[in-house]
């Protein structure tokens, strides 16, 4: 107790602090005669923190494993790679630059083929897609569509297959942008409900201790959103729904190698209203929608009714969603101090607000992401989840696990299915250690009407497909370079295929290899099913492409990235975003 303001013994006659714990009084009185005799000792000094690298080696005093994020890690710009670029004008059919002697890119062809570094591969993923590649000389394989006298090469025939097609949808309109920076853009209906809003509170403290109810207003809504609303099903499918939705990788190009393996409905990244509302382009960028995602919904973070209902609001007039969801699941400390994310599970009254607010202005349905509750042992979620039903949410996904727990403990799938029986009619989809089709097997004989899968599709993206035909699929490490293969052509037609977009997307190849090399293939197992928070121990493949791809070092996935995308420039630096992976 003596670390304790309040508890602290005075000195040379000082005054003895009030303090409200009886307890501490008592050792407070019965210690003044020891301190008159003995001075109070001074406290230790701060031990220096470790170097990172001596951090590493050594992990904790108490001998176990680091975890958490790398916080502190080196980030390098993808600009960084590429340092003299070619100039815009000059890829564009050599037309006049517009800054003159002032512009800092190459003009000669001759000077940036002199200083670019070498084509990774003999086909361009664009040019053999679409007919046309746009980065033209910039590009990493410029030799598979450039003439000797360095003329761009067009496909006549794919350029017109591919007429009037667009294959990405919801990118951020330049006029858009500058009037949101500009705060020019008009919410007609946010502010109407904002209003209403506004006059309830007055009614509510005219009337003092408010016996007489106030008026709620009145909300717009699609009512709970049924299976056969989300995608059409037979009735030997009913339960059968996938959802992919992942924070740390869940960008387009992994969500539709999710798809290819039969992933139902995809979700986008977590996204920050009050960065949308500000026209960042990188956070509009989380919001795009390939045309192979038929059932696509976004996913934002609040924790205030005016920004939220706006956010909703924007997203309902300008880019094209089958639901919008609320991230009140988010653990991240960053975001709950705000009152963000889980944050709102205990902030009930601007909860509701939220919700009411964003049905307000919104057609498509409104779903909730939601934890068991923020302490590890103190649910909150069946409270909230009656609640939400008068709040009239359209769908809600339950993660088995509360914010402390993080992913170390094992998702409570009782309490899901208790919840799920609350929900009802309001469909409730489950999350949480689902890394097989046994798992989810067992997660459809609880109450839940789909099952929604993050960790384990980084882990193993197949799972979709071992889920629909019940089945452990033992896939060869051929089998997944394939896979790693189309995930670099997707990157490379998102990100770009000159030399920022090829470190683009080898950064994020990266980020999902310290996931996916956690995968140990089935034949190996020598008992099925692979648990999600197991540790795998340290095995040899049947071939060497196999180890390589469980190992968890760095340079070996580096080693991994330069089968598809060619040698890293020479101050390539990547630190994975997490120390370890949730293992028990």
């Amino acid at each position: 107790f003596a670390g304790r303001r309040c508890c602290t013994i005075p000195q040379n006659g000082g005054k003895v602090p009030r303090c409200m714990s009886a307890c501490c009084i008592v050792k407070l009185t019965g210690h003044l005669e020891e301190t008159k005799a003995t001075p109070v000792e001074e406290p230790e000094t701060k031990k220096l923190k470790l170097d990172p690298e001596e951090g590493n080696k050594g992990g904790k005093p108490d001998g176990k494993r680091i975890r958490g994020q790398n916080k502190s890690r080196p980030h390098m710009k993808h600009t960084a790679y590429d340092e003299k670029r070619l100039c815009l004008s000059v890829i564009q059919d050599n037309r006049e630059c517009p800054f003159g002697d002032k512009c800092h890119f190459h003009h000669s062809v001759a000077e940036y083929l002199a200083t670019k570094p070498a084509d990774i591969g003999e086909s361009c993923y664009l040019y053999d897609t679409y007919g046309k590649c746009g980065y033209g000389l910039c590009c990493r394989f410029a030799m598979a569509h450039t003439t000797p006298d360095f003329k761009t090469m067009v496909n006549a025939e794919l350029i017109k297959a591919n007429e009037g097609r667009t294959a990405v949808r919801n990118s951020l309109d330049k006029d858009l942008q500058i009037r949101l920076r500009k705060r020019s853009v008009t919410f007609d209906k946010s502010a109407e409900y904002l209003e209403i809003l506004s006059n309830n509170k007055d009614k509510k403290e005219q009337q003092g201790n408010g016996k007489t109810p106030d008026k709620q207003p009145p909300v717009k809504t699609v009512g709970p959103l049924t299976d056969v609303d989300v995608i059409k099903l037979r009735l030997c499918e009913k339960k059968q729904v996938c959802m992919c939705m992942c924070m740390c990788c869940g960008n387009l190009p992994f969500r539709r190698v999710c798809k290819r393996f039969g992933a139902d409905i995809t979700c986008g990244e977590m996204a920050m209203c009050t960065n949308l509302l500000q026209g960042q382009q990188s956070e509009w960028a989380l919001l795009k929608r390939h045309e192979s995602e038929d059932v696509f919904g976004v996913q934002v973070e609040g924790c205030f009714p005016d920004t939220m209902t706006r956010c909703a609001e924007l997203i309902n007039s300008n880019i094209d969603v089958d639901f919008v969801d609320i991230n009140s699941g988010c653990p991240i400390d960053l975001v709950y101090k705000k009152g963000g994310g889980c944050g709102l599970m205990t902030r009930t009254k601007k909860f509701e607000q939220i919700i009411k607010g964003m049905n307000y202005v919104l057609d498509v349905p409104l779903t909730v992401k939601i934890r068991t509750g923020v302490q590890e042992k103190c649910n909150l979620a069946h409270k909230l989840i009656t609640e939400m039903k008068k709040w009239d949410v359209s769908m809600i996904t339950l993660h088995g696990r509360s914010k402390e727990q993080r992913y170390t403990k094992l998702a409570d799938w009782d309490y899901i299915n208790t919840c799920s029986k609350l929900a009802s009619p309001v469909p409730l989809y489950g999350n949480g250690d689902i890394l097989s089709y046994e798992d989810a097997m067992k997660a459809r004989e609880t109450g839940v009407s789909g099952i929604m899968i993050a960790r384990g599709a980084l882990i193993k993206p197949w799972i979709f497909t071992e889920i629909k035909e019940g089945r452990h699929w033992d896939i060869s490490s051929n089998e997944r370079l394939d896979v790693l293969r189309d995930f670099s052509n997707f990157g490379l037609e998102h990100w770009g295929s000159d030399t920022r977009g090829v470190e683009k997307t080898r950064t994020f190849m990266l980020e999902w290899l310290s996931f996916m090399c956690r995968y140990i293939p089935v034949g190996l197992l020598e008992r099925v099913p692979q648990k999600i928070n197991e540790r795998p121990p340290y095995y040899l493949g049947r071939n060497y492409l196999e180890s390589l791809m469980a190992s968890q070092h760095v340079g070996d996935w580096v080693r991994i990235s330069e089968m598809l995308l060619g040698p890293v420039p020479k101050n390539f630096i990547f630190l994975p975003k997490h120390k370890a992976n949730a293992y028990k």
